[in-house]
């Protein structure tokens, strides 16, 4: 391996240590060899590999044991409120469909116990910095349920009191005016993330969901109003219909309205795993050129208009949280994507929701009744989960490293874990040899560093230190990795 790394170290030298501050560059014939199933590595290990023997009473441990830390963790907060009025065909989300709104009665109930149940076992002394509403469609409920919710966390939990303290709720502006906005930013919301996906009338018939950028200017305008901070814009590439003219239109409506950040995800059409996909019909989705073109596109048009790429998707402008975050170290990530705030306990409420404490992952049930069944029981719904093992740790931290700092210096990660880095990843090089070649990384032997071409590719680089993948069998459990 020494040998290896030998052949590359000069050429290391010559081109200069990049990492992802550096500006990328799009090669396209090279992402499209690259372009294969693979993790998104918002967590390691990933939840497919979640076990069904671990369950309440490793989540209750995991959090008495953190509060013992010698300087214990900041909390981070996701809470899953799952219903959602009208189906978006291409959604892969844990989602029930309904008009009937009395249904969020019986669920907030339940999930005021759980909250109640899981604060009385954090240390009261530990801040919670970080919340984040998901769904389904948050805004299911009425404004006035939203912040009634916010304050029973409150009441519960330690609000951080610090100006980087992030609270955060999925908006579908369909569904909701300013009025709204406005009444959420004073309950304590100071970032929104809107969905928006296309804004061309065709694709939004394809996939059920039709949405006017009138209807997201008003939201949007009403939240800066009212103090909210930073805004995202979800986009999707690849949907049923989608040309290269009307997702450059939509690029362009969605700058003009110049949100903080912009996620453009790549499509997974996966109509085995998730039922709605099936109303779309796969003859009318781009090729895989196309789609490729897609991504090409949004990456021209949106660093053109001064957004930078931060890692796996995501786009913010220079001064948002999140890119401050990728410049001083604190950029991490987690089951929402990329995350400002490091070195959080991430607990989740709600149906289908996933904490992870220490070394522990933990999974809510994932149907209403296994998640009501054991909290009318007095019991968290907790069904499976993982203890991480001291591999998982090492490559997790491998991982991160290279997807949120572009960069890994091998001899501050031998003396935190006390291995001899070469010999404990040589199959790990082995794997990394061929995206070294194509010019994706660079490593001498005190560095491994992610090219400006291989930014587009990072979980391509992070598959390589993976020791899950290759034992699975069944259906394809990822999306494609571009």
């Amino acid at each position: 391996m020494t040998g290896i790394k030998a052949a590359h170290a000069a050429q290391s030298e010559d081109r200069g240590m990049d990492s992802l501050r550096a500006t990328p560059v799009f090669d396209r014939a090279l992402v499209a060899r690259y372009d294969v199933d693979g993790p998104r590595y918002t967590s390691y290990p990933t939840a497919p590999h979640f076990r069904e023997d671990i369950g309440e009473g490793a989540l209750r441990r995991a959090i008495l044991d953190s509060n013992e830390e010698p300087i214990p963790r900041d909390i981070s907060a996701y809470v899953h409120l799952p219903f959602c009025l009208s189906p978006c065909f291409y959604c892969g989300c844990s989602r029930i469909v309904t008009r009937d709104r009395s249904r969020i009665g019986g669920y907030l109930a339940r999930l005021y116990r759980e909250i109640e149940t899981v604060s009385t076992l954090f240390a009261r002394d530990r801040n919670l910095a970080q919340l984040h509403f998901g769904g389904g469609t948050p805004n299911f409920l009425d404004a006035d349920q939203l912040a009634e919710l916010i304050d029973a966390l409150g009441r519960h939990f330690t609000f951080s009191r610090r100006a980087d303290r992030e609270f955060c709720v999925e908006i579908d502006p369909r569904f909701c005016d300013g009025a709204y906005a406005r009444r959420i930013a004073e309950a304590g919301i100071n970032r929104l993330s809107i969905g928006v996906q296309d804004f061309d009338p065709d694709v939004q018939r394809a996939v059920n969901r039709v949405q006017s950028v009138e209807q997201t200017r008003e939201v949007m305008l009403a939240a800066r109003e009212a103090g909210v901070r930073s805004i995202n814009l979800d986009l999707i590439y690849g949907l049923p219909k989608q040309t290269a003219e009307s997702f450059a239109r939509t690029l362009d409506a969605v700058i003009a309205l110049r949100p903080e950040r912009i996620a453009a995800y790549g499509y997974a059409h996966l109509p085995a795993r998730f039922p709605a996909q099936r109303q779309i019909d796969k003859f009318d989705l781009p090729n895989a050129s196309a789609r490729l073109g897609l991504l090409q596109l949004a990456v021209e048009q949106l660093t053109a208009a001064g957004y930078r790429y931060i890692g796996v998707d995501h786009f913010a402008l220079p001064g948002d949280d999140l890119a401050r975050a990728a410049d001083d170290g604190t950029l991490r990530r987690n089951f929402q994507g990329y995350s400002t705030h490091a070195a959080c306990d991430l607990v989740g409420f709600g149906m289908s929701a996933i904490s992870h404490v220490g070394d522990t992952y933990s999974q809510n049930a994932r149907d209403l009744p296994g998640y009501y069944g054991p909290l009318d029981e007095a019991r968290l719904p907790t069904v499976r989960g993982l203890r991480l093992s001291d591999d998982d740790r090492l490559r997790a931290d491998v991982i991160q490293q290279l997807m949120c700092a572009g960069t890994l210096d091998i001899r501050a990660f031998e003396t935190r874990h006390l291995v001899y880095f070469d010999t404990y990843f040589r199959r790990s090089f082995e794997r990394l040899m061929p995206l070294a070649a194509d010019g994706l990384v660079e490593y001498t032997p005190e560095r491994i560093t992610v090219t400006p071409r291989g930014q587009f590719l990072l979980r391509n680089i992070a598959m390589c230190f993976d020791a899950y993948l290759g034992a699975e069998n069944g259906p394809a459990r990822y999306s494609r990795a571009v």
